[in-house]
C-alpha cells in the first residue's frame, strides 16, 4: 500500500539519505554536502525555502518529492518547482514516482500554479521517457543558468561599475 504524506522533522535523517542515493544515482556523491541541520534549518524552521512529501510502500520510505514555489511575473500566478524527486531502485516501477507527481500536481492546481517545472539530466533517458509519457515537455530552448558559490562572491563583490543603492540603503536614512 502507498502512503503520501508531508514530510517532518523526525524524517530529516531519511531526507538526508535519500538525497544521498539521489546524488550516486546521479554520480555525484560528493556534491551533496547539505546536513541534517541544514535540512532542519531551511525546511522546517520558520522560513522554510523548501517543503517536501514522502512515500511510504508497506509502511518503508521508498520515495521523496521536494519542492518549493516559484512565481512567473508574465502570468501573475506561482509556479510549483520540483527540486528532487526519487525513488529508490527496490521500489521502482510501482507507480510511486508517479503517484508523487499526480500528488504535486493536484497542489499545483489548489495554489493556481501556472506551471509545473524540473529538471532532467540528459544522459538520464529513462527518466525523461517517463515524464514525457506523463505529458511533461522538454523545453529544448531553455537552457539553466548557475552560478557557484564563489562566481556569487565575485559578482557581489564585483568593482567597475558604480553600486546601485539597495534596500539597506534606503532603511539607513
Amino acid at each position: 500500500m502507498l502512503y503520501i504524506r508531508p514530510a517532518t522533522r523526525a524524517d530529516v535523517p531519511q531526507i538526508r539519505k535519500l538525497i544521498f542515493e539521489l546524488a550516486e544515482y546521479e554520480k555525484q556523491p560528493e556534491a551533496a554536502v547539505a546536513t541534517e541541520e541544514d535540512l532542519l534549518r531551511d525546511g522546517f524552521g520558520p522560513e522554510p525555502y523548501f517543503q517536501c512529501v514522502m512515500a511510504e510502500w508497506h509502511g518503508d520510505i521508498a520515495a521523496f518529492a521536494l519542492y518549493f514555489f516559484q512565481y512567473s511575473t508574465w502570468e501573475g500566478r506561482p509556479a510549483l518547482y520540483l527540486e528532487d524527486l526519487f525513488v529508490r531502485p527496490a521500489f521502482r516501477k510501482l507507480g510511486i514516482g508517479k503517484a508523487l507527481l499526480q500528488h504535486l500536481a493536484q497542489l499545483a492546481i489548489e495554489r493556481n500554479c501556472t506551471r509545473f517545472q524540473w529538471e532532467c539530466l540528459d544522459w538520464n533517458q529513462p527518466s525523461l521517457d517517463f515524464y514525457e509519457s506523463m505529458g511533461a515537455e522538454v523545453l529544448r530552448e531553455w537552457l539553466n543558468l548557475r552560478l557557484g558559490r564563489q562566481a556569487i562572491e565575485a559578482l557581489a563583490h564585483s568593482t567597475g561599475t558604480e553600486p546601485a543603492t539597495t534596500h539597506d540603503d534606503y532603511r539607513a536614512t
